[in-house]
Formats: C-alpha cells, sequence, structure tokens
C-alpha cells in the first residue's frame, strides 16, 4: 500500500478519533470478564480522586435485609457474597470484574479503599453504586444498588463519591 503526503492529515486525524479508550480491566476475576466468559459484572469505574490503594467491588443478594450485612453473617447463611480486590492502576480508565453465582439480580458495592484497612474510612475512602445518585449521609438502599446480570458479561458503570462537607458526592 502507498501513501501519498496528501493523504497524510487524513491518516493522521483517523488516528486520532474520539473513540474511548479501553478500560483495564482488574480483580480476581478480570480474566473471566477479559475472555467474555459469563455470568460477570463488569464495572466502569469512573471519579477515581487518586490512584492510592486499592478498589472492592463486593457483590450482595438483592435484598433489603442482606445488603451491605456483614460478610461473615451471608456466608455463614449460605447466601450470595463475593468481593473481589485489586489495586488501582497507575493510570487510564478502570474496570473492575467480578463473578457472579448465576444470572439474575444482584445489589453491588463499590469502594475505593484509599487507606489500606479493612474497615471503611469515612474521611478518606470513597463509595459508588450502579444508582450512581448522591449518596450524601445516607446509606444507599438496595434498589439503588441492584443490577441484573445476564448470562454473559453485563456492564455497569459507576462514579465513585468522596467525603465532600457533610457527604458523599462525586468530584465534579
Amino acid at each position: 500500500m502507498r501513501f501519498t503526503l496528501a493523504a497524510l492529515p487524513l491518516i493522521v486525524c483517523g488516528a486520532f478519533t474520539a473513540t474511548p479508550l479501553a478500560a483495564e480491566t482488574i480483580g480476581e476475576d478480570a480474566a473471566l470478564c477479559r475472555a467474555g466468559r459469563g455470568p460477570a459484572v463488569e464495572v466502569d469505574v469512573q471519579g477515581l480522586k487518586d490512584r492510592k490503594g486499592e478498589l472492592w467491588l463486593e457483590l450482595y443478594p438483592a435484598t433489603a435485609a442482606d445488603y451491605l450485612a456483614p460478610d461473615m453473617d451471608l456466608v455463614a447463611a449460605g447466601k450470595t457474597f463475593r468481593r473481589t480486590r485489586a489495586i488501582v492502576p497507575a493510570s487510564g480508565n478502570v474496570a473492575i470484574c467480578i463473578r457472579v453465582p448465576r444470572p439474575g439480580r444482584y445489589a453491588l458495592m463499590l469502594r475505593h479503599n484509599r487507606v489500606g484497612r479493612d474497615k471503611f474510612s469515612f474521611w478518606s475512602d470513597g463509595a459508588g453504586i450502579p444508582a450512581n445518585r448522591v449518596l450524601g449521609r445516607s446509606k444507599p438502599t438496595v434498589d439503588e444498588a441492584t443490577v441484573t446480570a445476564g448470562p454473559g458479561i453485563t456492564t455497569v458503570n459507576i462514579k465513585v463519591q468522596y467525603l465532600r462537607g457533610f457527604g458523599f458526592a462525586p468530584l465534579n
């Protein structure tokens, strides 16, 4: 194939179209999402404050009684609970993948664990849910956190929120 100088502007402009960059998929189940094997949920993470710490994605039963219940209680009762965690990549778009037991309804909570503690730090950590409504000072409801996972890879966008003033909100 031959290129002429007259075609160079078209070639260069075509290389820089507004196509979003693919996200780096992280988490213990990342290979599943990369291969397109489900059922799994892949969360496109938006609005990170910085690149410190880890991202945690937690999967709960989609019931008010079980959403955000202690993981040990859910596991002891034989209920669905999964957590996947991964170090936040230094740059680029990020997605985190979590396997689900079977297609169906589940509730999610995304956490940006910036300080490396096993307990949520209200002052420094970020949180997000699929509904992406401003959390303020209230606990999210199970309806706001629920997604329906299909047999393949279900993609969800979650914007992380951090403490701003008297409540949680996105940074922008």
